[in-house]
């Protein structure tokens, strides 16, 4: 029997530090949370000073028995969840529901899982911080009221099953916000005006690219100007400014910035980055990976020095301490690192080497001595009387520094082929020669789509949510179909380029893409009907400040400044009036609903809206005598910009395009995308047919194909007692992974050294036995195996309750 029992939340975590701890120990896992807020009703008493009403959940109660059974045989617990809030809840949770009041405890923390990390929490343990619990209940309580509040509104105004939450209805108002951004955009043209210009050193013509400091707005001054230059014999160098310039590294990370960077970097998403850096961290390679602090320990930064000193030479060391700009940054532990900075990479998965490695990476750079540069600027004169020059500039790194390992990317999109160049031997009053110009047709650049990451920082900036909350939130708003991850194409646009060479200027329009997105949030028709309708009646609950402020508040909760009920009573009496208020009111139509016009066939009104499977178009109202016909919208089509004549057009489906066989042939759109009907079977469309357009004869060319694709699936059929078609058929068939014999609704694999199409029935019969003998045999020995277990269980129950016994006789 153990005397001490460790309490972890993560299995993987438990294993971890089992390694670490003698025979004395016991580890074990809560799984997470143990107990939660009652599911059913709101699980708050708002009458008892918000009391919370939490419950163990009924997949969670064979664990808590399992769990208090150790306790009571443990002489002492250690409480080792996370330090965080949430850590920090999970372990009162524990206390509370475990009986502990009564048990020596002690709650210990430690922000990696190292021998040296465990040892000293264990020699200074401490009791559980109620402050840091009280900030966690705030949060799931105030979430609660919102969420249970709001969706009710929602399914009434909108549609059934749609929620609302705090952090969340936020992010989705960035969203939705920037889309408007980028509908409204008017994109504005303007000449760009570069140019390349020769100087002669001896034998050897040196080649300097340059460009005009300030942008042509029409084509005629864009003409106008390259005429000019025709007329210019020899260009003059009117200054060459050359200044030392220096580049220091990005602190160690956060949570927020190796989100940002892992997406930038490693195409990571937010909620798949932080999947892969809890596992870095439950297997002791990182610090604890949920923090807001760039601080690092003295031992980091010491064994940071000297793995720089080792590798690259002590010229390279320069040792810096970065300080926590995050507003209210509250996992105040430690910046995200290697637990050990000597080991350069780690074991594990291809996405664990690569996490591990970005985040060795940017860890040392940091203690690296910074980049010098030395930048160089020309500008070249054009017209004596002008302001207007050319100007070049080139950027020569003297001393790599931390470049030498590492550098930070950022979600800011290219400038048009804006490059560094190294510049000639130059000097003023140099004389060039021109070679060549060209002023091309540039546009203004819409706003940007949110990536996941710049979302994540664009939420930090705000002061919205905490380092725990940005993967949920995200996935959330994805999970919800109030936001998607969309890749668009983009469209062709026409530039026009006028090139001058030799004194001869040449006209020319060229074809580039534009609006292309890939993996950007868009919302969805239903995430905009949602925002549109909350930010009208409840703008307090997505107001930015509101929320940022809400976030200080818990901090100050979580210091013991504040009141957690006190903070929950203010937001109540004001929230829940408003949603009184909202329920009581009555709106003519359906919110987000757009009257489009009237249907010239039927003089029927047609509108689009949010219906029960999503956005759709409606022919009719309730108030005629024909109920009203509804359509879902295509892909592509939204709500908000969907016009009348697009909507008419989905009323054409299904659509008949003629008989085959005597059968009617049929086209419209299902939920697995276009498709034809014949025969009361359904036939996909190719990606480059189209339901309203496709011909007869082009779907009997389909049908003809997926008859040959049935025929060549079928191998061989051995008829059964009831005939053909009947259950007993025994049919061998071509599959996915081969041949397949096909019998009584179950599938049995054919071995690869077998000719499928020379088996009998009789064979197959075999086949068919051996696999369910062996499928019986597996079933025998997994069973087998979970009696023994349970034999095991019982016999060391009942060993168990001896030694009580025999204990109790003692006493």
């Amino acid at each position: 029997m153990q005397k001490n029992l460790v309490i972890v939340e993560s299995p993987a975590k438990a294993k971890t530090i089992e390694k670490f701890l003698g025979k004395d120990y016991k580890v074990m896992s809560s799984y997470g949370h143990i107990r939660d807020l009652k599911k059913k009703d709101l699980g708050i008493d708002l009458a008892n000073s918000y009391r919370p009403l939490y419950e163990v959940p009924a997949d969670k109660e064979k664990l808590v028995s399992e769990l208090q059974a150790a306790v009571n045989k443990a002489d002492v617990v250690w409480l080792a969840s996370d330090e965080d809030r949430e850590g920090e809840a999970i372990s009162w949770h524990l206390y509370e529901t475990l009986g502990l009041r009564d048990k020596q405890y002690h709650r210990i923390a430690f922000h990696e899982i190292t021998k040296n990390a465990i040892f000293h929490a264990i020699e200074n343990p401490r009791r559980i911080n109620r402050d840091l619990v009280n900030a966690q209940q705030a949060r799931r309580v105030l979430d609660r009221i919102v969420g249970f509040e709001l969706s009710p509104i929602l399914w009434r105004k909108i549609k059934p099953a749609l929620s609302a939450g705090r952090v969340q209805s936020v992010a989705v108002r960035l969203i939705t916000e920037r889309e408007r951004e980028i509908e409204a955009f008017q994109s504005e043209a303007a000449y760009r005006v570069q140019a390349t210009f020769l100087k002669k050193e001896g034998d050897t013509p040196y080649q300097i690219n340059a460009e005009l400091n300030k942008r042509l707005k029409t084509k005629e001054e864009a003409l106008e100007f390259l005429n000019r230059l025709k007329d210019i014999n020899a260009y003059t160098i009117d200054s060459v400014i050359t200044k030392p310039a220096k580049k220091s590294p990005a602190a160690p990370f956060t949570t927020s910035t190796l989100q940002q960077e892992a997406a930038r970097k490693l195409g990571f998403s937010v909620s798949q980055t932080m999947s892969v850096a809890q596992k870095l961290y439950e297997s002791g390679k990182i610090t604890y990976m949920r923090t807001d602090s760039v601080h690092l320990s003295a031992l980091a930064i010491n064994a940071s020095k000297a793995e720089i000193g080792d590798a690259y030479g002590k010229k390279y060391v320069k040792t810096r301490q970065f300080s926590t700009k995050s507003k209210g940054a509250q996992e105040a532990h430690e910046a995200i690192r290697p637990t050990y900075m000597n080991a350069h990479q780690t074991t594990g998965t291809s996405q664990e080497q690569k996490l591990y490695e970005l985040i060795w990476k940017r860890t040392i750079a940091s203690q690296m001595a910074d980049a010098e540069l030395e930048r160089t600027t020309v500008t070249i004169n054009i017209f004596d009387d002008e302001d207007v020059k050319f100007v070049s500039s080139g950027e020569v790194i003297t001393f790599d520094g931390f470049l030498r390992v590492y550098l930070e990317s950022t979600d800011d999109e290219p400038a048009d082929n804006e490059e560094s160049t190294l510049l000639p031997p130059i000097m003023r009053k140099d004389i060039l020669d021109l070679k060549e110009s060209t002023a091309t047709e540039r546009f203004t650049q819409r706003p940007a789509r949110y990536s996941e990451a710049s979302l994540v920082r664009k939420l930090e900036e705000l002061g919205i949510g905490r380092p725990s909350t940005y993967a949920p939130t995200i996935s959330t708003i994805q999970n919800r179909e109030y936001v998607e991850k969309t890749n668009i194409e983009g469209t062709d646009r026409e530039y026009n380029v006028l090139h001058l060479k030799k004194g001869k200027i040449t006209d020319a329009i060229k074809t580039e893409k534009t609006g292309a997105d890939k993996n950007k949030l868009k919302p969805t028709d239903t995430g905009i009907v949602v925002n549109d309708y909350l930010t009208e009646f409840f703008p307090r609950i997505l107001d930015y400040n509101f929320t940022a402020d809400v976030e200080k508040e818990f901090d100050y909760v979580a210091v013991g400044a504040e009141v957690w009920t006190d903070m929950i009573d203010r937001f109540y009496k004001k929230f829940h009036p408003v949603v009184e208020e909202a329920l009581n009111t009555h709106e003519d139509h359906k919110v987000g609903e757009r009257i489009l016009g009237t249907d010239p066939k039927t003089g029927k009104q047609i509108s689009a809206k949010i219906g029960r499977f999503g956005p759709m178009i409606q022919l009719g109202t309730q108030d005629d005598e024909e109920k009203p016909r509804f359509v879902s919208l295509r892909k592509g089509q939204s709500l908000g910009t969907i016009t009348i004549e697009e909507a008419i057009k989905l009323f054409d489906l299904p659509r008949s395009i003629g008989e085959y066989e005597e059968k009617e042939l049929t086209t419209s759109i299902g939920k697995f995308g276009p498709y034809v009907r014949f025969d009361g079977k359904f036939i996909s469309l190719p990606k480059d047919a189209d339901p309203y357009t496709i011909t007869k004869e082009e779907a009997i060319e389909l049908i003809e194909a997926k008859r040959k694709q049935d025929r060549e699936k079928v191998i061989k059929i051995f008829e059964g007692k009831e005939g053909k078609g009947g259950k007993d058929e025994v049919q061998i068939l071509n599959g996915r992974y081969g041949p397949y014999i096909a019998y009584k609704e179950k599938n049995y694999k054919i071995a690869k050294t077998v000719d499928a199409t020379t088996l009998t029935l009789k064979e197959c019969m075999e086949i068919i036995k051996t696999t369910k003998s062996k499928t019986k045999a597996k079933v025998e020995k997994k069973e087998k195996k979970k009696t023994k277990v349970t034999e095991k269980k019982k016999k060391v129950l009942e060993e168990e309750a001896k030694e009580k016994k025999t204990k109790a006789t003692k006493k």
